[in-house]
């Protein structure tokens, strides 16, 4: 019964989403250059109506890369959109269109994947998050600085449009928390984070110095049920609908109070398209805050309460992922998004609880009849 209310939940809020238009795709043309010292500045040219570009997304087994990848794929067509990892992708995904192993460290092989697939346009979501970087700092280092530096250039070497997230995590306890601006100070005291701010401005730089077109959205705590959590401080508003569905219990990490920015994954992947298809002449910053809803775990449990009453939640709290957490903003200001190129979430929480119960629930079903 409670997958019956939920389903009819969610096919309603469904029926209620609007069509979002494409925007015309514009391309890049390019000189020769062969290495980052001698790159050049470079020229675009809309392309034809009918024209797709070639996608590459790095670290894309994540629960971002999976998603963007399936929307993608309805956009542009099964083939011209390529999943890379260093990990061996489940069997759905691997029979579900083009992948192939991409290892962001090495230089050469990610050149030949540009160059072999004629790629336009790179989505890099390879990166090493927040818990975890703290854990290994040396690792989060090669991976969210070297291989980022090594995406930067290729991109600008090949005049690829390409897309890297950054994250609340990119703002520090110095920065205004409610809302964090666009502009303003970025003191981050995770290695995660600062990495992010060393992207934004890099990116930044090489746009303003070589012409690359260079996109980046501060992405919230992104919420989906269709992965398992990957190391993230927010990745506990994931874990607690599926313990609220398995066990009736959980264990939550951050205090009950703290409150932060958060997304559910349908209106990220389509943010992100959207970022990436508005015309390069309306863009008046190359970072970007996008938001949607802002809540605590003690606001998410009263609302997942409402359907699931007797969950119960108890709180230990980890003092490395709370004092990340208490450094981050709990809202963001993202007017200049939603004023540039038209962004407006769909999700808020009551949504999202009946989405993820739905979702989760199903999964569960599933799970016990095999």
């Amino acid at each position: 019964m409670l997958l019956v209310q939920l389903m009819r939940g969610a096919a309603v809020h469904a029926g209620n989403r609007s069509p979002h238009c494409i925007e015309p795709m514009v391309s890049w043309v390019w000189g020769p250059s062969a290495q980052p010292s001698g790159l050049r500045r470079a020229h675009f040219s809309s392309c034809a109506d009918g024209d797709h570009p070639m996608v590459l997304i790095t670290g894309g087994l994540g629960q971002l890369g999976v998603a963007l990848a399936k929307l993608l794929r309805r956009r542009f067509g099964n083939n011209n959109v390529i999943l890379s990892d260093i990990r061996k992708p489940p069997d759905h995904v691997y029979n579900s269109g083009p992948f192939i192993f991409s290892d962001i460290l090495d230089f050469k092989n990610l050149r030949e994947i540009v160059v072999n697939n004629n790629i336009s346009w790179l989505v890099h979501y390879s990166a090493v998050l927040s818990a975890v970087g703290e854990r290994n700092v040396t690792l989060a280092k090669e991976v969210n600085i070297t291989g980022f530096h090594n995406i930067l250039d290729i991109a600008t070497e090949h005049s690829l449009r390409v897309f890297v997230p950054s994250t609340i995590g990119a703002f520090g306890p110095s920065s205004p928390r409610d809302p964090a601006p666009e502009l303003c100070v970025q003191r981050p005291r995770t290695i995660y984070g600062v990495s992010k701010v060393h992207a934004e401005l890099m990116g930044e730089y090489y746009h303003h110095r070589y012409g690359l077109d260079f996109r980046c959205l501060r992405y919230p705590g992104i919420i989906s049920a269709d992965s398992q959590p990957g190391g993230g401080t927010t990745d506990y508003a994931v874990q607690i609908f599926h313990s609220a569905v398995k066990t009736g219990q959980f264990e939550c990490y951050l205090r009950g109070d703290t409150q932060l920015p958060m997304m559910y994954i349908d209106d990220c992947v389509r943010a992100t398209v959207e970022f990436l298809e508005a015309p390069s002449d309306t863009l008046v910053s190359r970072t970007y805050n996008i938001n949607a809803m802002n809540f605590s775990p003690e606001e998410l449990t009263e609302q997942i309460q409402k359907v699931l009453p007797d969950l119960k939640v108890v709180y230990s709290v980890d003092p490395v992922r709370q004092a990340i957490a208490d450094g981050w903003p709990k809202a963001l200001d993202d007017s200049a998004a939603r004023r540039d190129w038209g962004w407006k979430h769909e999700y808020e929480l009551p949504e999202l609880v009946q989405t993820m119960l739905t979702h989760v629930s199903q999964g569960a079903q599933l799970a016990r009849a095999f």
